[in-house]
């Protein structure tokens, strides 16, 4: 992801008419392939992701979404907890994870590695992941101050404080450039940790590493979280996936374009997967531009092109599955580090389905850094200053 330090914009917040959810997206902004490689969504629960229990409560109708503001922080990067629990917490870039609870963020860290991290750019504490197996760990992804990728454990010695002495690593990456860091880790249904990566840095994929298997970078990669790490290539052909998210055996990654498109794709969760770079960008060819051979390629079942509402660097999102929006149960969503705009779509059948574009009714808060559900899977979107809740006018 491509930060560019500038001051967030004014939070603007807004309603449709007549009870209207959303406004669609027009075809010209979005595209979608009419076949992909990927399949239906199957009924497996994901410990990752908060399932909704059954309820008879009726709701009013929805007239609207609106970002509620929850908290001021320096740059954070991402939301998570566990499954169920009221606890969350926030992760900033310098190096710092916050605990919240009923809307407010404790006074001093759960846990403060900012001498260990280089926050410049896209360098940073980058992502956390907390075990569906273990909960007495959290899990981090940072630069080194070095600029070498590091994935550690951290033992919690309560819910709101972690040692920082207790530090496991268990992967450490030299990187050659300070870009393209990718971000996101999580944990698969099978327990599994993964990161995502980016090819290595510079442009047009500088290193060759999109489509080299000899190497971790430009790709999805499996860690083993009990004895051996033993980190291993899981998927391959990505560009910078700064975030990801698996939803029920499928994973949805968004990947930073080069210079003229975004993209998300979704597949099932399964290894050895070619995302595609630099062969495409998304669904263009890009090495070679004309006649480029995609064949056993996964092509994304969404495209977003530079221009078009200011996007310049995609902010992959989150399935919701929460309970208070269920008008929006399935659906996965997304925005833009520059362009700041909450859109979304359900993946049917292979295709990406009901594409919507929610701006109108939550306004644009800003540079949109990330995504993260709380432990009864309501959404939060970060921006370079503050964390928002996603919620219901009704």
């Amino acid at each position: 992801m491509r930060f560019l330090l500038v001051v967030a914009l004014v939070l603007l917040v807004g309603c449709t008419s007549g009870g209207e959810l959303a406004k669609t997206i027009p075809p010209s902004s979005t595209t979608s392939p009419s076949k992909t490689s990927a399949s239906a969504p199957d009924t497996t629960s994901s410990p990752t992701t908060a399932e909704p229990a059954a309820t008879t409560t009726t709701l009013p109708p929805l007239k609207a979404l609106a970002y509620e503001h929850i908290a001021t922080l320096a740059f954070p990067v991402q939301l998570t907890a566990r499954p169920g629990e009221s606890l969350s917490y926030v992760i900033t870039k310098e190096g710092k994870v916050w605990a919240l609870q009923d809307g407010r963020v404790g006074d001093t860290p759960v846990l403060d590695i900012n001498k260990r991290v280089k926050d410049q750019k896209e360098q940073g504490l980058l992502s956390i992941a907390l075990s569906p197996e273990s909960p007495d760990h959290l899990y981090l992804h940072y630069s080194a101050n070095n600029g070498d990728t590091v994935v550690s454990e951290f033992r919690f010695i309560s819910p709101t404080e972690a040692d920082p002495g207790s530090e496991r690593v268990l992967l450490h990456l030299k990187q050659p450039a300070s870009n393209h860091n990718g971000g996101m880790i999580q944990f698969a249904e099978d327990g599994i940790l993964l990161l995502g990566l980016g090819d290595g840095g510079g442009a047009n994929d500088r290193f060759g590493n999109g489509q080299n298997r000899d190497t971790l970078l430009g790709g999805l990669v499996s860690l083993k979280v009990r004895g051996d790490p033993s980190p291993t290539l899981y998927s391959y052909g990505l560009r910078n996936p700064w975030r990801f998210w698996i939803d029920r055996g499928l994973i949805y990654i968004a990947d930073v374009g080069q210079n003229s498109f975004e993209e998300v794709s979704v597949t099932e969760l399964v290894p050895d997967i070619n995302y595609g770079w630099p062969i495409t960008e998304a669904l263009h060819c890009f090495r070679p531009k004309i006649g480029c051979d995609t064949a056993g390629l996964v092509l994304p079942v969404v495209e977003v092109a530079h221009g078009d509402a200011g996007t310049c660097s995609i902010t992959g999102g989150v399935v919701y599955r929460g309970l208070a929006i269920p008008e929006l149960e399935g659906f996965y969503l997304y925005s833009d580090y520059c362009g700041g705009y909450l859109r979304g779509f359900r993946f049917e059948n292979g295709e990406a389905v009901d594409e919507t574009d929610f701006t109108d009714q939550v306004g644009v808060p800003g540079r949109v850094t990330s995504f993260g559900v709380d432990g009864h899977g309501e959404v939060f979107v970060a921006t370079t200053d503050s964390v928002y809740k996603l919620v219901a006018v009704r």
